[in-house]
């Protein structure tokens, strides 16, 4: 987990790297690193009970505004990973979700990043993150759920 994370205990999602995210050597496509952590973060927002189905029936966008990606080590085909993601609770005016990518058989970091999102009522302007969302995640996140 980056250090900028205040989330002591980060949802993990497992993901087994596929022929198609890969190139002709059999190493991870650059761009899937992101589509993990999109995997993750679609998933812990199902865990915390509000999945992105549901926060867009209730007229939320959350387009990202900001994307980072260190690559540490190479995935490559059928390689196990665990998405680690968490949430920055530091960051008031947006959410900002951080991930690790570790390869499961040793545990290797292979990427880590974040995506920073804007909230958009269903008007289109931008607005703080909602009430229920930032309550889901921190029940979902923090210890005791505060």
């Amino acid at each position: 987990m980056t250090d900028a994370c205040t989330t002591v205990a980060p949802h993990r999602t497992a993901y087994r790297v596929i022929y198609g995210d890969t190139d002709r050597m059999g190493v991870a496509y650059y761009a899937n690193y992101l589509r993990w952590f999109e995997i993750g973060r679609n998933e812990l927002l199902r865990e915390a009970g509000v999945p992105y189905k549901e926060i867009e029936g209730r007229g939320i966008m959350l387009p990202v505004a900001e994307a980072t990606c260190k690559y540490m080590v190479s995935a490559a085909y059928d390689d196990e990973l665990i998405i680690e993601t968490g949430i920055d609770f530091s960051v008031r005016a947006r959410l900002k979700l951080v991930y690790t990518l570790y390869r499961k058989a040793d545990m290797a970091v292979l990427a880590v990043g974040h995506t920073l999102h804007a909230c958009l009522g269903e008007n289109g302007k931008v607005i703080r993150p909602p009430t229920f969302l930032v309550a889901a995640l921190k029940k979902c996140c923090l210890p005791g759920g505060s």
